[in-house]
């Protein structure tokens, strides 16, 4: 077999089995499927000695897509419910914060996981932010996915069991996706410069993950100011989530997987422990903020802001104060992120 015929095959396999798996896991109505399906696939084929490289420009838009994703979350309303009650949200975001920092150190002293990794790779939601941001503050980008989104696996399964036992009839089926909706073309036109612009704007900075960074910043002005609706429709998303997974998942070689595999069951009590730490917080919550039980764990909650939008939109909870409180730490973490990395990291025995 020549060696083109050959790189056709590995892409052949790669995107049939990340149909596979991504038909799996949307069956188990994981918000993240996309994502997690095709970076399992690629992993496999990775491991198994494929070599596929994701060309760096697609890589670099759809970060830029994950960027404006995140920056239409910055709505105005959710700014001012944070702003009205900050003490309280102040106090959830940084014991939140807090306990994964604490859980990131302990993994790093008993090298569980390299420092800067297990720091990274334990920040509370913000999976995909994390993810592509750590490679440039020195942390191994294949490991702190695989915390990351096992602990969104868990949160998102955790997170619906509670949300189904605490409501007294079943929450909704979710809507059927539309995968080619009506654009309103100039929000859309808009939008897409956003992405390109912003993730070579990012790029040619110079800054750290960049081509993330920058469409965040300029799609929240642009969006808040009213000067763009930011339009995300699903087939965009779907490229973004299936680029980032190959590109994620491509880089892992056998070697890696079996270190993944052998930290596992310590990584998922870490989870295990921060998921405990994260109720205890949401119980206090619910007594000082006067909401309801599952709203204040959903509110608390260390999965990503996306999974807990989905399960609190289909649960009778204070949707406004559940994404107030993920936002503000969501906020938090990409932008103190780093320093918080660093400044736990520094700390860890040698």
């Amino acid at each position: 077999m020549t060696g083109r015929a050959a790189l056709a095959l590995h892409w052949i396999a790669l995107a049939v089995l990340s149909l596979v798996f991504v038909a799996g896991l949307g069956r188990l109505q994981l918000p993240a499927a996309l994502l997690l399906g095709s970076l399992a696939a690629a992993a496999l084929i990775a491991s198994a000695g494929a070599r596929l490289n994701i060309w760096p420009p697609a890589f670099y838009g759809a970060q830029g897509v994950v960027g404006c994703l995140i920056a239409r979350v910055f709505a105005l309303d959710t700014i001012a419910e944070i702003a009205r009650d900050w003490p309280l949200f102040a106090g959830g975001v940084l014991s939140v914060s807090a306990a994964a920092a604490v859980i990131g150190w302990l993994l790093a002293r008993w090298r569980v996981l390299p420092g800067a990794t297990a720091v990274w790779g334990s920040s509370p939601g913000a999976a995909s932010a994390m993810t592509l941001m750590s490679e440039s503050y020195g942390a191994d980008m294949r490991l702190v996915a695989f915390m990351q989104y096992l602990r969104v696996v868990l949160v998102v399964v955790v997170a619906t069991v509670i949300a189904r036992l605490a409501m007294a009839s079943s929450p909704h089926a979710p809507a059927a996706i539309v995968w080619f909706p009506p654009l309103a073309w100039p929000s859309f036109a808009g939008t897409a410069a956003v992405i390109v612009v912003g993730a070579a704007a990012g790029r040619r900075l110079g800054v750290p993950a960049g081509p993330l960074i920058v469409p965040i910043a300029a799609g929240a002005l642009l969006q808040d100011t009213g000067a763009l609706a930011i339009v995300l429709p699903p087939w965009l998303l779907a490229f973004a989530y299936v680029t980032i997974g190959w590109s994620i998942g491509l880089r892992f070689t056998r070697a890696i997987l079996v270190h993944a595999a052998k930290a596992a069951p310590r990584l998922l009590a870490s989870i295990a422990c921060l998921i405990a730490v994260c109720a205890g917080f949401g119980a206090a919550l619910a007594r000082l903020a006067h909401v309801d039980l599952l709203t204040a764990y959903l509110a608390t909650s260390p999965g990503g802001a996306d999974s807990v939008a989905i399960i609190a939109a289909s649960s009778q909870v204070n949707v406004p104060f559940v994404m107030a409180m993920q936002t503000a730490r969501f906020a938090l973490v990409v932008a103190a992120g780093p320093a918080i990395a660093r400044f736990v990291a520094g700390r860890i025995p040698q």
